[in-house]
């Protein structure tokens, strides 16, 4: 070979270096698109320990263990109930590589603090699962069934504390308040705190500085087990594998209730960027890793894309204005 032609081989090659390097440091690899390199973000509307917390630290776990997508950086954004998180969403329009776990709560916080920040202004990308409110009291407290709640709480309605992780509006909110219906008490007379999510709610009810905890049973595992909180009641139409506890039904109170949660990206990105990612989800969902999440924690599958979702959260929008106007809460 010729020193010229040499010369040239080299040169190519070290072209070639260059631009592979280029572009694994932009998250491309050969024979693929690079999306599952993608850095991605995901914003979480509530405290650690929280159900949107719970859900969305599983769903990037689950994407990361499946090479699905590239490292998440999870950052939990504390306000008014999810409505502080979903404007930071809002405010990254185009942003194409940044989702938020919401879910009821959200819509609920919005509508009642009277937020222009509105679910309904995001895109939506999937919903991934449903999960059962509880009735949730200290190991020591006087309640051992619903029907010893319920008697303590018509006697007196300002005798009983209740907490939750959401705001007005959101599952933990309604859930008591449609209870107190149910049973006879006028909603406006329950005494109800709010918590910023699980986190917080578990410490208030260790503490006993509220009676009855409303939320979801998933984020009290630590806590069920070891003996310290017990549930009185499930709120689904049938019990849960994870929970030694009757569903309201089997309590003699005709009622059910059900909470959900999804995921969002921010407004104004791509069609093609707005399918990656539902698609990314859509292979998540089918993988054994996020099965075995949704069983551990007891929630119930109700995977929805598209067009599907898209209404299902006007309908959400709906629900939460009426309830609250039904109640006399607005």
């Amino acid at each position: 070979m010729t020193p010229t032609r040499r010369s040239r081989r080299r040169a190519a090659t070290a072209v070639l270096v260059a631009v592979t390097l280029l572009l694994s440091a932009c998250g491309v690899t050969r024979g693929g698109d690079g999306e599952a390199n993608r850095r991605l973000s995901m914003y979480i509307p509530n405290s650690p320990g929280g159900g949107y917390d719970l859900t969305g630290r599983a769903a990037a776990r689950v994407l990361e263990d499946a090479d699905l997508s590239g490292r998440f950086e999870v950052t939990n954004v504390i306000g008014a109930g999810g409505t502080v998180a979903m404007q930071r969403l809002l405010n990254e329009k185009g942003v194409d590589d940044l989702v938020m776990s919401m879910g009821l709560g959200v819509v609920g916080a919005t509508y009642t603090n009277e937020s222009r920040a509105r679910v309904s202004q995001a895109t939506p990308i999937a919903r991934l699962i449903e999960d059962q409110e509880a009735l949730i009291v200290p190991k020591d407290s006087p309640f051992e069934t619903v029907q010893d709640l319920v008697d303590a709480w018509k006697a007196d309605p300002s005798s009983v504390t209740i907490g939750g992780g959401s705001s007005p509006g959101g599952p933990d909110h309604l859930f008591p308040m449609q209870l107190a219906k149910t049973v006879g008490i006028d909603p406006k007379q329950v005494k109800y705190i709010v918590y910023d999510g699980g986190g917080p709610l578990t410490s208030a009810l260790l503490g006993k500085k509220i009676d009855v905890g409303t939320s979801g049973p998933s984020e009290f595992e630590g806590q069920l087990k070891d003996g310290s909180l017990r549930i009185l009641a499930v709120s689904g139409e049938e019990r849960l594998e994870t929970v030694d506890a009757p569903t309201l039904k089997e309590s003699g109170i005709d009622m059910t209730f059900v909470n959900w949660r999804g995921i969002l990206a921010p407004p104004g990105i791509s069609d093609e960027s707005r399918q990656r990612l539902v698609e990314m989800f859509t292979e998540m969902h089918g993988t054994k890793g996020w099965k075995d999440a949704v069983k551990r924690n007891g929630w119930i599958d109700s995977f929805a894309t598209g067009e599907e979702f898209e209404t299902f959260l006007t309908e959400q929008d709906e629900r939460v204005e009426t309830t609250l106007k039904e109640l006399g809460l607005t």
